[in-house]
Order: C-alpha cells, then structure tokens, then sequence
C-alpha cells in the first residue's frame, strides 16, 4: 500500500485555510457584505451564517432572489412548508431563461467556447448567443410549440444544445436531452415517459479519431416516439442530416428575445435517473427553484464571477451539464467540450483549461486519480495561472486525490469537493472560499441545506456512519415526477424511511466540525455481523495499490442470519496476474488500514468494472445478478459503459483460494 503523497497527513487535516481577504474578494464575501447593510445580519463565521439560512427560509431563500436581483414580485416565500410538498414563492411569475441572456452592456462579453472533436472550436459573445436563441425561439413557435409541450435533444454538448434549450424554456415549453451515446433502447426509455412534439438531433459524432454514425440509432428512436411531429436535424461533422426540419432551417428567421413568464414552479427540465434498474424516474425541475439554487451555487459555492471561464467536463446527460450552463446568470463563460476526454493523452481536459483560462476546472475523481497514476503535472506543463477552483464531483475523492492536488496545483487553487445529485440538480454538500479544505472530507453542508447524518432510529449521529438527510425544504427539490399520480414514486424514493424528511440515499459521516466523508450509497452499504461498512472505504485502499485499477466490493447476507459472504472483484493492470500473494496483500492492506471486518471472504478478477454511462459503480444491479437475477432484467444495455463486462458477474464468485497471514 503505497505512503499518502502528504507524510502523516489523516482525515481532517487541513489542506488550505480561508483567505485573510476572502469577504472583500470572492462572492460569498460579497453576499455576507450585502447582508449586513441591507438585511442588517452580520456573521462571523461560515459556520454562522450556514446556521441561519437553514433556519430562517424566508429570509434567506429572500436574500438569494434580492441580492441577485430576481426579476419578478413575490408577495410570500413559503407557504406550504412540509416535505414533500413544500410550496415555494406562491403567485409569483418569472423565467429563467431571462436571466441568462444578459442585456446591452453584455452584448459583446464572450458567452460560450466550444470545443469539439468533431469540428473546430468555436465562440459566442452574448450578443450572438441572444440572437441565436430569438431565432430558434422564433423557429420552434413556427413548428407550433407553445407553452407546457416537451423538446427533447439528442445531441451533444455543443451550442446548438443550448440555443435549443433557452429557446424551448423561453417559451414556457419543457426541455429534455441525451446524450448521443446512449443508444436508442435508453433514449426511448426516457424520451418515450414525457411524449415530445420536437426532436432535435445529430446523425453522428466523433469520438476520440473514431467516427459514431447515430442515425440507425435515431431512426428507432423517431419510430418509436409517435407523439413527435418534427425531428430537427443539425449537420455535425461528416454525418449526414438526420431531420425533416434543418437547423439552417430552424434559425433562418430572425425574431424578437421574449420570455414568457411562467410560475415560480412551472417545469424547466426533466432529468432522468441512471435507468440501471428499471425505467429511469423522470425528475421534474421547476423555472424559480433551479434559478435561485443555480444563483446561489455558483455565486456563493464555486465562487462563480462576472468575466470567468467555467470548465466542467459533462455530456449533456448529466445534471452538471444543467448547472454548468447556469454560469450564464452570472456572466461567465461555459467550456463546452464534446468527445472523448482523454484524447489524445490524459493531459487533454488541463489542456483546455489552460487555453481558455478556466477559473473553474471540474472534474470527476477517478480522472484525476489516472491523472496521477499515470505521472502527469499539469501546473509543470502548461500554465494554469487563472484556475482559482478544481471542483470535484460524481464520487468521493480519497485522502491521496486531495494530496495531488495540493501538490500539483498548490495551495492558490481551492479543491472544492461536491455531493448532490440528479434529484435536486445540484450539490447537498461542498466548499467554498469561506471554509478550510480538509483532507479527504467535504468541508461543510450548502448554504440552505439543513443536511445531516441519522441513525436508523431517527437520530442525529456525529462521527459515525448514517444515512444523509436533509430535514428542510429546498426550492430545487423535483416539482414532482412525469406521469407519478399521487406523487407515489416520489415519497417512496425521498420520504419512506424518515417520514417528512428526505433520505437521499447517501451513506456518510458528519463529524464535529459538520464536515462529510461519503463512504457509498447507502443501497449498497455493507452489514457484516450489524457493523455497517461503506464501499468508498474499500476502493480508497485497493485502488491505492499499484496492481489494481478499478475494483467493486459486494456482500452477500445469509437469509439465514449467518454472516453472508465478502466479494470483491479487482480490475489488473496489464500483464499483472491475480495469484495467492496479491490475494494476500490485499487482504492485509484492507485489514491494517481499515478492520478486520474488511476482510473478504473471496478476491476474484474481472475483465472491467461496469459502470452507468455518468461513471457509477453498478453496485446494486450486480448484487442482483450476483443473486441470480437475469442481467436482462437488471440492466439495459444502453445504460452501461461496459454491458458486455457484466458477464463475469454472473455466477457468485468461486470459493476463498487464499487466507490471510
């Protein structure tokens, strides 16, 4: 098991401190200024504030929508305040789309850099961005769209998906999108749950030096999708036309930047869920909570600022793809990058962050973990001068990841570690410049968010393993779900097991300092003789060890009480044999640096560790084939990196070939 990179450093440690400056400099000082002279509130600490806007909704959820100047009246901010149900500013109108766009002083700021490896960069200034949206707008109101009807996008990240989106949401009509690598079986899936009128489209993309052709994939999507009366096609790269309508077509007409007002919890997007098991829940996200929670998280979480560049590698599958391009409302520039992130070489994604001058670079913690694995130093090599935060999501990131980054990119660079998820389209749990970064812990809850650990009796716990709840409504949390009468799959996904709170499904620790460690889902949690053990433990320490890159840890529990059986399964480095001494030495790496309870019963090795298309370990899905389930019916195809690697999970694994010394 190899040293951390940072002699003696454990849990806890503290990585980076604020800045003596942090309130006259970053927009969270700016907010805490704003309070004192306008709200008469004065904090001394993050700790503080945190407190209070967990405690008085109104006035901070209020503050939000004054200090960022909202456009729209609201006469109340909480009327109905139970979870789920929860009522937000009730009567008022608005639109999100008109605080994205920016007005006449903005017209000439840069609003979009595209990079693509299907064609060359391109760039937008507001003023194009704006234009581009009134015509699209205009286009899909000639197509007869109008308020409540469904656009779907099966498209990449590039501009035309944005112009898309702004200019379905501008009209009071609900926005969807995949990505082009899921295949038809997936999207139809989605798509099929929420009956679209428009699907806008690509007939292909390039992905590393490969060429995709999609428009096999498209034309079963369209047949299967009969509620579509227009399929738009945009020409990408070498790949022909799909659509009946063209994007040319789509744009030609100029028309005038209107925004339709809509009801504070009137729908703006439907996200999907993974889709691993079952029909993906289609997730309702309402105009006023995604804007005041995108407001707040990029302003006042990765300190977001007028004229910044802001990275984050996404597909437009994901909800970071939704909260990336939220970096509009405060006058930054979006990256969009669209294909494979690690071609040429591992060094691409730094490469890009440079040449943009990203201030924001985010990422997921396995690329930078095979960034480090593979020995690359992207401060040494290319000049990443204007990044002032890493941002970090999609799994925890181990105590040696933090140890990295400190190393690599100094203590300048604020690593801001984020949990959220789909469901609320942002982060529960994260940094920002007001609170320390700890080794291997997420600094604190979100302004906002009254989050916090329980035991399975309901009780605050501190310093051990529970499951994350949140106690308190959130604007952001899902208006409801598509097709869901009685909003009977949303309380048993949110509300079942803490009657009126929301159990997320997250199994961590909160510590005394309200920090976080995320051990896994909590779906997945392992209970070996009733000692609750998280996954992310497990990886921490076995992909630590050279001969290891990837791994997935199963339990299966005796029906009959009986202490069940530890699995785990290793992905090897090339030309590395699975044999009794590295059996041994990772048993003994999982015992010394965890317990004994950590111990597996079996070590087998697999080809690849299957993943969901956003980079999660299916580690609920193989439980279920590992107990005999059909892979069938346990996984679609399209929802899986690796479906074909699922093979090797389909009998339990073989008897123990080794005992630990």
């Amino acid at each position: 098991m190899p040293e951390p990179d940072t002699p003696g450093a454990g849990p806890g440690v503290v990585l980076r401190s604020p800045a003596d400056d942090v309130l006259d400099t970053t927009g969270i000082g700016h907010y805490v200024r704003w309070l004192a002279a306008e709200r008469g509130l004065t904090f001394t600490d993050y700790e503080q504030l945190w407190a209070w806007s967990v405690r008085d909704l109104d006035g901070f959820w209020s503050s939000i929508w004054d200090h960022f100047g909202v456009r729209g009246n609201y006469d109340t901010v909480l009327g109905t305040r139970e979870m789920p149900g929860a009522r937000w500013f009730p009567g008022a109108e608005l639109n999100y789309v008109e605080h994205m766009l920016g007005g006449p002083e903005d017209a000439d700021r840069t609003a979009v850099i595209a990079h693509s490896q299907t064609r060359e960069p391109r760039q937008l200034t507001f003023g194009e961005l704006a234009d581009q949206v009134a015509r699209a707008r205009a286009g899909l109101q000639r197509l007869g769209v109008t308020r409540g009807d469904r656009v779907a996008g099966y498209l990449p990240n590039i501009p035309e998906t944005l112009v898309a989106f702004l200019a379905c949401a501008s009209l009071g009509a609900i926005w969807a999108s995949c990505a082009p690598e899921f295949g038809a079986r997936s999207v139809i899936d989605r798509f099929a749950q929420i009956e679209p009128t428009v699907l806008i489209t690509v007939g292909g993309y390039t992905y590393g030096s490969k060429d995709i052709d999609k428009t096999a994939d498209v034309a079963a999507i369209r047949a299967a999708l009969p509620t579509v009366e227009h399929v738009v096609g945009i020409t990408y790269g070498p790949f022909a036309d799909p659509g009946t309508t063209s994007w040319g077509e789509l744009t030609v007409e100029p028309g005038p930047l209107q925004f339709d007002s809509v009801p504070f919890d009137h729908p703006l997007y439907v996200l999907f869920s993974s889709g691993t098991t079952g029909l993906p829940k289609a997730i309702v996200h309402g105009h006023g909570g995604i804007l005041l929670e995108h407001l707040k998280a990029h302003a006042l979480g990765l300190d977001t600022r007028p004229g910044d560049r802001v990275l984050w590698f996404t597909t437009t599958a994901w909800m970071m793809w939704n909260l990336l391009v939220s970096g509009l409302l405060h006058r930054a520039a979006i990256v969009l990058v669209d294909g494979n992130p690690a071609h040429p070489d591992l060094l691409e994604q730094w490469r890009i962050a440079a040449s943009t001058r990203a201030t924001l670079f985010g990422t997921s913690p396995g690329y930078l973990m095979a960034c480090r694995d593979a020995g690359i130093d992207p401060a040494r090599d290319l000049d990443l001068t204007a990044l002032r935060t890493l941002g970090v999501t999609g799994a925890p990131l181990p105590d040696t990841g933090f140890d990295w980054i400190q190393q690599r990119l100094g203590p300048e660079v604020l690593v801001n570690s984020v949990s959220g998820g789909t469901d609320i389209c942002s982060g529960f749990i994260g940094g920002n410049p007001w609170l320390p970064v700890y080794r291997g812990e997420l600094a604190g809850p979100c302004l906002g968010v009254d989050a916090t650990a329980l035991d399975p009796d309901g009780h605050e716990i501190v310093d051990a393993l529970g499951e994350l709840v949140i106690r308190r409504p959130m604007p952001s949390m899902p208006v409801r779900f598509w097709n869901d009468p009685d909003d009977k799959r949303y309380r048993s996904a949110y509300f079942d097991t803490y009657p009126g709170l929301w159990r997320h499904g997250d199994w961590v620790t909160m510590t005394r300092r309200r920090s976080f460690v995320i051990s896994g889902r909590s779906d997945a949690t392992l209970n070996r003789g009733g000692v609750r053990l998280g996954t992310a433990e497990f990886y921490n320490v076995v992909e630590e060890l050279p001969e290891i890159t990837d791994s997935l840890v199963i339990h299966l529990e005796d029906t009959d009480g009986g202490p069940g059986r530890l699995l785990l399964y290793v992905a090897l480095l090339d030309r590395t044999e699975l044999d009794d001494d590295l059996r041994n030495h990772i048993r003994r790496a999982l015992r010394q640096h965890l317990s004994p309870r950590h111990v597996p019963d079996v070590v087998e090795a697999v080809p690849a560790i299957p993943r969901t298309l956003t980079g999660k370990k299916l580690e609920t899905p193989i439980k279920q084939i590992l107990r005999g389930r059909p892979v069938t019916e346990v996984v679609s195809p399209d929802a899986t990196d690796n479906y074909d690697a699922l093979t090797a999970f389909t009998a339990p694994a073989g008897g123990d070939r080794a005992t630990c010394p």
